[in-house]
């Protein structure tokens, strides 16, 4: 078993300790969730406040752990691997400190949730752009359009520019903690203009390879 894979379960195995022996201090109801000025608009009885993120980590960890096993093109796969389970690792660990945050928050000290997740969101975005990088030609992990799936030059080139984009949204996610006021905007913007600018590329190229035939 990799390490990353040992560093994912005692994650998993963490929260659920959590969950359990919080269980009696927690409120009956708990904030779980936060609109765009990190300000709580949302509750939930406690043990959904404790127990649903954890069993979502979960069923993240086990869908992302099956999915190169019924891949048409796992062989890829196997190329990539070991940045693909950084990257469960960190989807996981994403999911743990958000669980930790709103249990701090549910302890009574408040904060701007949204500057607090910037930082991990930079990371996620980044490394999200390190993973299209080094990704092969597969079904379920990466930039997928019917034009990259179609072809290995189509998908690198995309996943090339991908990773640039990606990139630079993790680095604007950043800028969102000198800005609070724009901190949702530095997430989602760069987000939505970096997957569709990926796709629009992935077609362009596409045709570019149809008329070199």
């Amino acid at each position: 078993m990799r390490k990353t894979t040992i560093a994912t379960l005692i994650l998993l195995i963490v929260s659920f300790i959590i969950a359990v022996y919080l269980y009696p201090r927690m409120p009956t109801e708990m904030a779980s969730h936060w609109n765009g000025y990190g300000e709580v608009d949302g509750y939930i009885p406690k043990f959904w406040g404790l127990f649903l993120m954890p069993i979502i980590s979960l069923a993240m960890f086990l869908l992302l752990i099956f999915i190169p096993k019924i891949d048409p093109l796992k062989k890829n796969v196997d190329k990539f691997r070991g940045y693909y389970e950084w990257f469960i690792l960190l989807m996981v660990g994403f999911l743990f400190y958000l669980y930790v945050l709103t249990l701090i928050w549910n302890f009574g000290h408040e904060f701007n949730m949204i500057l607090a997740l910037m930082p991990v969101f930079a990371l996620l975005f980044y490394y999200s752009g390190m993973l299209m990088q080094h990704s092969k030609r597969n079904w379920f992990i990466g930039i997928k359009t019917p034009w990259t799936l179609s072809s290995d030059i189509v998908w690198d080139k995309t996943h090339k520019l991908g990773a640039k984009l990606f990139k630079i949204t993790g680095i604007l996610c950043l800028l969102g903690m000198l800005l609070p006021r724009y901190a949702i905007w530095l997430v989602l913007v760069p987000v939505l203009l970096s997957a569709i600018v990926s796709i629009v590329y992935s077609y362009v190229v596409f045709k570019k390879q149809i008329k070199k035939r």
